[in-house]
């Protein structure tokens, strides 16, 4: 049976590489007719990827689950350094994308390639990231960690309350985010007016 960690995180990739995709999907579809709600639920989502993966999810993969398999399988130690780096950047990197959608929506269109732009390299690194992560470092990390090693990463994930899985206890703060989301966006992306 697979720890319950493993579980997790695959599916809080899964939510991650859905918002994502949900952000390229609202960025193609363009602010239409409701610019407000279009730039609201746009920063909602980055500020969802900067508050969640960011801060809960990418600092137990860091702290507890990474050192064990590079300590253990030396051939991936390169990889995982690489993967620590791309979460130390990450913060920094979401926080541009937001003020790179500030400036579109208060200067203008102007600065709506530089946003396209950046937002497309950012879902790129991150799909890259996500694959490396589930193709190198998961596989290895189920051969050679212990299960007392597993007992203290499945705790420490078990924590996550993301609301994109639905599968784990939720969050109010979050709940209320992934709510405000999904009830403005509009459809397919949500349940939101289609402007």
């Amino acid at each position: 049976m697979e720890p319950t960690s493993l579980t997790i995180i695959r599916e809080e990739h899964a939510a991650l590489v859905a918002l994502l995709r949900s952000v390229g999907l609202m960025v193609a579809r363009g602010p239409g007719v409701d610019r407000q709600n279009f730039f609201d639920v746009l920063g909602a989502m980055l500020f969802y990827i900067d508050e969640f993966p960011e801060r809960l999810h990418h600092p137990k993969e860091t702290e507890l689950l990474f050192p064990r398999v590079a300590r253990r399988v030396p051939e991936v130690a390169a990889l995982i350094a690489r993967l620590d780096g791309e979460h130390a950047r990450g913060e920094s990197a979401v926080r541009e994308l937001q003020h790179l959608l500030l400036a579109w929506h208060w200067i203008g269109d102007s600065r709506r390639a530089a946003f396209e732009a950046a937002a497309g390299r950012y879902q790129d690194f991150y799909l890259e990231h996500i694959r490396m992560e589930e193709s190198v470092i998961l596989p290895a990390a189920l051969k050679v960690l212990s299960a007392e090693d597993w007992l203290e990463v499945d705790a420490a994930f078990a924590t996550n309350a993301d609301p994109l899985t639905g599968r784990y206890p939720r969050d109010p703060v979050y709940d209320r985010l992934f709510t405000h989301i999904v009830t403005r966006a509009p459809a397919p992306i949500g349940v939101g007016a289609d402007t």
